[in-house]
């Protein structure tokens, strides 16, 4: 049997020709002389059929993935490592070099190809809102009947900061484009309304309070006739803080812990502990605050009895002697509140 093409009739046959003469005109791979790759000159994400992908990689690693998506292997090919190589980046333009090296029947080729990869730079729909200071949502960080205090917005900052941090890993429009600082508290604008929702559920960890969702039309889409709304969060936060008293279902309480969930007081009158849980918030009243608290001077002591100044006027005011307040003698200072004109003790 001889070969069609060259009539060699020592040489491994491939069909009608014989191997040298197959492997003359023959690839191992297919792959465009040119390539062209759409990017977002922001985030460096690539369009590819209609949706933008791989975001915040290289530039060069932009070019390396659209060589290897484009690089197509003949079947008959075995054992192949493919080098990519960015010869030379002018511009938008890179030259590559594209080699294999791969076995076709046996047979051993080293292959080469010239490949010219095109970056086109526009901008994406969510960096193109970013630079519009686009937001889906406004977190409304306010206190109940008070001011809310320096520190507390310092440390609302701070846990805000935290979880756009966090969540900037998996959503692009976590970042907070706008603050408004208000006389009845600080408006937060966050991109999403996903990490929206996220922030506000941080505050409450961190402050305790009620939120509350309310949707605003802005405006309507004209292709769908549909109405397009943003999110407006609240959070309100205690009208009370740690060691502030309040009064709840007749009970007067000493604030000892404000969570997410729930308030812990002690009554001051029997000294036990008393959950409140937060959904019952509107229902408190705050009395005194922590700073109200006075200090003054056991005068007599009976084993029934502690007897001391009344700070307001000097006189004498006798007090049922309680636990945790045996180990006092005259003379010592002690701790009062003065609620409703009746004086009591506080540790």
């Amino acid at each position: 049997m001889f070969c069609l093409e060259c009539g060699s009739t020592d040489k491994k046959m491939i069909g009608d020709i014989c191997i040298d003469c197959f492997l003359k005109d023959y690839q191992m791979i297919q792959i465009p002389h040119r390539i062209e790759v759409q990017i977002c000159s922001h985030c460096n994400s690539k369009l590819e059929e209609g949706k933008w992908l791989d975001e915040n990689i290289p530039e060069e690693e932009v070019i390396y993935r659209a060589l290897e998506k484009n690089i197509t292997i003949n079947d008959l090919v075995e054992n192949e490592i493919i080098n990519l190589k960015i010869e030379q980046l002018k511009g938008t333009i890179a030259i590559c070099y594209v080699e294999i090296l791969g076995e076709v029947h046996g047979q051993k080729i080293d292959e080469n190809h010239d490949v010219e990869v095109k970056i086109l730079k526009s901008v994406c729909p969510t960096c193109s809102k970013i630079q519009a200071g686009y937001y889906e949502a406004v977190i409304q960080f306010r206190a109940h009947n008070r001011e809310i205090k320096n520190e507390e917005y310092e440390l609302a900052d701070k846990a805000i900061e935290r979880i756009l941090i966090r969540q900037s890993k998996v959503d692009k429009l976590a970042y907070c484009p706008q603050i408004a600082t208000l006389k009845e508290g600080r408006d937060y604008y966050i991109g999403s309304l996903k990490t929206a929702r996220k922030v506000g559920e941080s505050l409450k960890d961190e402050f305790g309070g009620i939120i509350k969702e309310s949707p605003r039309l802005i405006s309507e889409d004209k292709s769908t006739g549909k109405g397009l709304y943003r999110i407006w969060i609240s959070i309100r936060i205690p009208e009370f803080e740690i060691d502030d008293f309040i009064k709840y279902e007749n009970r007067i309480l000493q604030v000892k812990s404000i969570n997410k969930n729930r308030i812990i007081g002690t009554d001051i009158k029997t000294a036990k502990n008393h959950t409140i849980p937060m959904k019952h918030l509107e229902d408190i009243k705050l009395l005194k605050k922590a700073n109200e608290i006075e200090t003054t001077t056991i005068i007599s002591k009976s084993p029934k009895n502690l007897q001391i100044l009344d700070p307001s006027d000097y006189s004498a005011v006798d007090l049922e002697l309680k636990d945790g307040f045996q180990d006092y003698n005259i003379g010592d200072e002690i701790k009062l509140i003065k609620i409703d004109n009746y004086i009591y003790l506080v540790n």
